[in-house]
């Protein structure tokens, strides 16, 4: 038994550098030299240094486990931007005015709007309906919260296109409002123009979107949309 634990201490001791104190014990180990009480000794001392350093590298991939799982979780749990979300849950009507053009006379309509949380209460999923130029309208916008990057994400389509906007932002705690920009393509010339929507939450019942284009550094409103809770 001993003799096989001294081939495997030396062994390791070849693998190890000279100068590692923690293998240091060997350097005193002759199997042919140490008396019998001696090598038990050393022996005994080696392998509870060996089954510290065992413990030590355990005990540090578990707290990089703990720690990449802390993470994890914060990052999938919804927080209290999510549960402000949920407080929009629900039927709302709202009064939209558009502007085409900066100078143009603004066009009005009616609709429809129902948010309902998904996914466990991580993302808001809204459901437009009303009329645009005398048409049937229909849009649907997905919200989110990233918890990590600690910003709003959108994602928007309808019935007047055939891609989606995205757009993101952040949360204003002070006057509760999130500004989110991003691009959406202009049909009529094939370029993208920039877009900056402004959300507000006025109370529990009442919330304001306003919308602008930004084209060479220049931004119009062009739209505005008054939401106002159904009883």
């Amino acid at each position: 038994m001993y003799s096989e634990m001294s081939a495997k201490l030396v062994n390791i001791s070849q693998l190890r550098s000279s100068s590692d104190p923690t293998f240091s014990i060997l350097k005193c180990y002759d199997s042919n030299k140490t008396p019998p009480i001696m090598r038990r000794l050393l022996l005994f001392s080696a392998s509870v240094l060996i089954s510290f350093l065992s413990l030590t590298t355990t005990s540090q991939a578990q707290q990089t486990q703990s720690d990449e799982q802390k993470a994890w979780m914060e990052y999938m749990t919804p927080g209290a931007i999510h549960q402000m979300l949920a407080k929009c849950d629900g039927e709302w009507s709202f009064d939209l005015t558009m502007w085409m053009k900066p100078d143009a006379p603004p066009t009005t309509s009616t609709g429809t709007t129902v948010n309902r949380m998904i996914l466990g209460g991580r993302y808001q999923e809204s459901v437009h309906k009303g009329t645009f130029m005398g048409m049937p309208f229909e849009g649907h916008g997905l919200l989110a919260y990233d918890n990590a990057k600690k910003i709003f994400q959108s994602s928007w389509v309808d019935n007047m296109g055939t891609g989606i906007m995205n757009t993101e932002g952040t949360w204003d705690e002070a006057t509760k409002s999130a500004t989110l920009t991003g691009k959406s393509l202009d049909p009529m010339t094939g370029k993208d123009m920039g877009v900056k929507e402004i959300f507000k939450m006025i109370d529990d019942d009442h919330q304001v979107m306003e919308m602008y284009m930004v084209n060479d550094g220049k931004e119009f409103k062009t739209m505005e949309i008054k939401y106002t809770r159904k009883n």
